[in-house]
């Protein structure tokens, strides 16, 4: 039995299976969730990775969709079956984005342990849509160690999750570019910075990184040892904790990616979005950084260090992308949460073109901050300024500046 429910003017399938699940309140409760899941009126969900509380340890920011329709697909490419969730011609919609961009350009995925069917996975996904192969043999795709090799870390099944949502979003917006996968041998600051390096190092323009963990005094050096790049847009999802400041979207060189929900609508735009919240510990991470100073194209008054976030896009896992995973997975699911977010606006950095051989390109944003769409509803918490929790019109910390509308506000 499918049951369809709404949440924001989003419509999804609900699949119940006997035995395994139980309606509770107002959404579904599954009893055998291995970890913490959080339920609204529409779907349920959990962490791909869990949290960590130990400075200088990093968790994915992927939260995976446990109540739609995907356990009714069988595996592989489905032509007669959409699978559930906004896949690439919905996103060009939202986004007014060009459907075939990327070319010429290499957009760079930093994620932690090995994912064994990564390529095959990404392949099924572009297959499913339409997007032209990506793939070793074509020398289209990569994937290599933290130091570049081919001796790659252990499997995990969680981190696996998030490296099919990261590839697939780029194929999705940047299904022309090529496509390095680093994968860091551990979740550790360090591991991951040093594959932010190596992906730069082996030619990417565009990196993105879709995990954080919590501020430290180290943030600083980590800042000059990892991500001070001028010339490459390094993307960095905000955080899916509510109001809060997590690292590495807090250093003064990256582009922070916040989140919002994203609903089809009978408006001018054909689709309307506010700040993702679920509750108040878990929607768009926000706010003011205890330990990055601020960057120089940064001028909000209400935070003197650094303020989370620049952009955003789709986060929310009730208005949650397609992806395809069989390790850890069992085929089409749906993904939400900022991890979304960052390869999504990594893409669009490369879908714009180059970046300035000696700028860094979040600060493109606050140049061209006409050439978003506004997101003025919403918040994630009661703060103090309010814009760091609340949607506003202009910048708010939840959301920044926007979404993309085009590609006029990522050009260097």
């Amino acid at each position: 039995m499918r049951i369809t429910q709404r949440r924001k003017g989003a419509t999804r399938a609900v699949l119940c299976i006997a035995g395994s699940t139980a309606l509770a309140g107002t959404g579904f409760a599954f009893a055998a969730q291995a970890n913490a899941q959080t339920t609204n009126s529409t779907v349920s969900w959990t962490r791909a990775c869990a949290l960590s509380t130990t400075p200088g340890q990093m968790a994915c920011n992927a939260l995976h969709v446990t109540s739609t329709i995907e356990h009714v697909h069988a595996q592989g490419v489905t032509p007669n079956a959409t699978p559930s969730g906004y896949g690439p011609s919905d996103l060009y919609s939202a986004y007014n984005l060009p459907s075939g961009g990327g070319a010429g350009q290499t957009v760079a995925i930093v994620d932690a342990y090995d994912d064994p069917n990564a390529e095959s996975d990404m392949g099924v996904y572009r297959s499913q849509y339409g997007l032209p192969a990506c793939t070793t043999a074509n020398g289209c795709f990569k994937k290599v160690s933290e130091t570049g090799g081919t001796s790659y870390p252990r499997k995990s099944t969680s981190w696996s999750g998030e490296i099919s949502l990261d590839l697939d979003m780029v194929s999705a917006i940047a299904p022309n570019a090529h496509i390095i996968l680093v994968e860091a041998k551990s979740a550790s600051m360090t591991d991951l910075g040093t594959s932010v390096n190596t992906a730069i190092s082996l030619g990417a323009k565009f990196v993105s990184n879709s995990y954080g963990g919590s501020e430290s005094s180290s943030d600083s050096t980590y800042d000059s040892s990892y991500f001070n790049h001028p010339g490459v847009a390094i993307t960095v999802s905000s955080g899916d904790g509510g109001y809060g400041v997590e690292y590495p979207a807090a250093s003064k060189y990256v582009t922070a990616v916040g989140g919002t929900s994203l609903s089809k609508a009978s408006n001018t735009r054909g689709w309307t979005e506010s700040v993702w919240s679920t509750s108040s510990s878990e929607g768009a991470g926000s706010g003011c950084s205890k330990y990055d100073a601020k960057p120089t194209w940064q001028t909000d008054s209400g935070c003197a260090n650094r303020t989370v976030a620049d952009v955003s896009a789709v986060a929310d896992p009730a208005t949650g992308v397609a992806v395809y995973q069989t390790y850890g997975g069992t085929g089409w699911t749906v993904y939400g949460g900022t991890s979304v977010a960052s390869p999504l606006i990594a893409a669009v950095y490369a879908d714009a073109g180059t970046p300035g051989s000696s700028t860094y390109p979040a600060g493109d944003i606050y140049s061209h901050t006409g050439s978003l769409y506004d997101v003025t509803s919403g918040s994630t918490a009661s703060c103090s300024p309010a814009y760091l929790c609340t949607a506003e019109v202009g910048y708010d910390g939840p959301t920044g500046w926007g979404t993309p509308n085009g590609l006029t506000a990522f050009a260097g």
